[in-house]
């Protein structure tokens, strides 16, 4: 009985203890079930809406493309569609990477023609060829095979066209690179490469003294190599370079150009370039080469500083000296003049020499041709002959040959005379302080001790020149002592032409001035300071260094003005200051910036063109509506290194048919 209650309490108990874990297990399926449940059906929810959207959009876009391949079928054919789509369908879509990579074909350029018509037309030409070569076949399991075939053929057909073009171009740039290259090689200077080696081409561009310059350039080398070979007692390869250098040299010779050289030149270039570097393999070290050029250039520009010095004195002693067939007419002239009696060497209408209402010239010369070119040129341009007076003045040597050419050939209406400086009592040493001063030992020194000249001396060799000692050239500065009647006097020099009537300077106004020049500083070198020592104190007090300087040459002076002012005793004054040369150098045109400072008036530019006697680039338009031309400088129009281009306008007023020029042999 008890048994049975236990084991009934056990059951219980096991009853009430599966009765108890029953909702545990309930519970622990429901919260494991429940979120499963609903992500499933979250799932299913999404993705049947994706699909119906999904259905929507391609519907749509199926829509949009039918469209839009209705629109195109109307623009384009069938071939030019199919052409487009296997290009893409290959390709895949068009991206910048796919330019990069240079994927594109080569169907990728611009064309004139359509492409509507070059598809088509190159779809029926290959399809043609294809089906004559049985390249295209049908495939059962896609459809499209022959288009896409022929749309691939095509392709190739086309990239291999480019890919020859540009085979082509590429061709052409190398041609056009190697011409480049080719010029280019032989515009280098080659003695910059170095042209003494001698597998190297001789003449390497088309100048003409391009070997007369590399025999010369081989020869400097030779030179340096001989000094650096006697240094080294390398005396075999010395004497060698010498016996090369007098065979180059006598080769040479005064050669200026390819075609005066022997035809043995070659030879001896190449004879040279050995020898040259059999040198410099055993010579060559920089540093003593440099230093031999260095000493070689130094020398040499000592030779031109010493040659350029002698070809300045030369031009001036040429410039100064009279030719000698001018000599040879003041000689014959002198002669004949001697000759005539006492009467017949008188000019007609003197009583006209000091009629202040005439037109009044003063001409200071000592070349009878010169004098003559300036008379004749003014009185064939004058309107009124009648009115003219020249007053010449010449030293006692010329006299007589002035004399008699004008009276042997007389300016027509026009009045002359012809005077003697030597004959001016009154310009004495006591006087003129120029003439005082050509007394003394210094000057004297200066002048005529050539053969031991000073420092000054030798740096100007322009001013060592016989015009300065002559009186002649001075005599402008006593203008009212030689003319003492006279109001207004024109002064013209002997190497200038007049080329029209110069009778409307009379009337030009001075405004109280005393002389009438046309200025020439356009150019700063026609300024006072280039003319004046301003580091002499009485100079940059009283004057001012960017005056503007004039010319002498034709000059219209106020002779009452000039007696008002004291002109000459101005000039006294600075040329007795200016004895040891301290202010200014030698020349009447410093002096006469000086005394006239402040009293000139300026003329007219058309008045007076300068610069025929030294400079080639004067305006021909200026020349030609100029009154006077002016010759200065040193190439005057008598002599022979005249400037060709402007000695016409001197010549044409000399008669070269006159018995005396023509005794004489003077011509053109």
């Amino acid at each position: 009985m008890a048994l049975k209650r236990g084991l009934s309490s056990v059951g219980v108990h096991r009853n009430r203890s599966s009765e108890s874990r029953f909702p545990i297990v309930i519970l622990v399926l429901f919260s494991v079930l429940a979120p499963l449940v609903f992500f499933v059906g979250r799932g299913l929810y999404i993705s049947d809406q994706n699909n119906v959207q999904s259905g929507y959009t391609k519907q749509n876009v199926d829509w949009r493309e039918r469209l839009a391949l209705q629109s195109i079928k109307n623009l384009f054919t069938k071939e030019v569609i199919d052409v487009v789509t296997t290009s893409t369908a290959d390709l895949g879509p068009l991206s910048l990477d796919s330019f990069r990579k240079g994927n594109l074909s080569a169907s990728w350029e611009v064309v004139e023609t359509s492409v509507e018509d070059d598809a088509t037309s190159q779809a029926a030409e290959l399809k043609q060829e294809m089906s004559k070569d049985g390249k295209l076949l049908d495939d059962d399991r896609s459809p499209d095979a022959p288009a896409k075939t022929l749309r691939r053929q095509l392709r190739d057909n086309r990239r291999a066209k480019r890919a020859a073009e540009l085979v082509h171009q590429d061709d052409e740039a190398t041609l056009k690179l190697e011409n480049a290259a080719i010029e280019r090689s032989r515009a280098v200077d080659s003695a910059v490469l170095g042209r003494y080696n001698i597998w190297r081409r001789e003449i390497e561009n088309e100048n003409s003294d391009s070997t007369v310059r590399l025999m010369r350039d081989q020869i400097i080398m030779a030179q340096v190599y001989i000094g650096i070979a006697k240094m080294k007692n390398k005396l075999g390869l010395q004497q060698e370079l010498k016996i090369r250098v007098k065979e180059s040299q006598r080769a040479v010779g005064e050669s200026t150009v390819d075609a005066d050289l022997p035809h043995s030149a070659p030879e001896k270039i190449k004879a040279m370039g050995k020898v040259l570097s059999i040198a410099r393999e055993q010579l060559y070290d920089c540093k003593l080469v440099t230093g031999k050029l260095r000493a070689m250039l130094q020398i040499s520009d000592e030779q031109v500083r010493s040659l350029k010095k002698q070809s300045t004195f030369l031009s001036q002693l040429a410039a100064k000296t009279i030719p000698n067939a001018i000599h040879c007419l003041s000689m014959r002239l002198t002669i004949e003049y001697y000759l005539l009696p006492l009467e017949k060497r008188k000019f007609p209408r003197s009583e006209n020499l000091e009629n202040p209402n005439l037109y009044h010239y003063a001409l200071f010369s000592d070349n009878v041709l010169a004098a003559s070119v300036v008379v004749n040129s003014t009185i064939m341009n004058a309107k009124d002959p009648l009115k003219h007076v020249f007053h010449l003045v010449t030293d006692k040597l010329n006299f007589g040959a002035m004399n008699m050419w004008f009276l042997l050939n007389p300016p027509g209406k026009a009045t002359i005379n012809v005077e003697n400086v030597d004959e001016f009592k009154w310009l004495n040493s006591s006087y003129c302080p120029v003439l005082r001063q050509l007394e003394t030992s210094a000057m004297k020194e200066y002048y005529f001790k050539a053969d031991n000249p000073t420092k000054s001396a030798s740096s100007n060799l322009k001013y060592r020149n016989p015009k300065y000692l002559s009186m002649l050239n001075h005599l402008r500065f006593y203008l009212p002592q030689v003319y003492p009647k006279l109001d207004k006097i024109l002064f013209l020099d002997d190497d200038i032409v007049v080329q029209n009537d110069l009778t409307g300077l009379w009337s030009v106004d001075l405004h109280g001035k005393v002389n009438g020049a046309v200025e020439t500083c356009g150019e700063s070198f026609h300024r006072f300071d280039k003319y004046l020592n301003f580091s002499n104190p009485h100079i940059s007090r009283n004057f001012d260094p960017n005056a503007c300087g004039w010319a002498y040459g034709m000059n219209m002076f106020d002779l009452k003005e000039w007696k008002k002012r004291d002109i000459t005793g101005i000039y006294h004054k600075w040329q007795n200051m200016n004895e040891d040369r301290a202010l200014w150098k030698l020349g009447t045109l410093p002096p006469g910036l000086i005394t006239f400072y402040g009293l000139t008036h300026p003329l007219e530019k058309s008045w007076h063109v300068l610069g025929l006697g030294y400079n080639p680039s004067v305006d021909k338009k200026e020349i030609e509506h100029a009154a006077v031309i002016h010759y200065n400088g040193n190439m005057k129009p008598w002599l022979e290194l005249a400037m060709t281009k402007y000695r016409s306008y001197w010549t044409k007023y000399i008669k070269y048919d006159h018995p005396y020029l023509r005794s004489c042999n003077l011509s053109e």
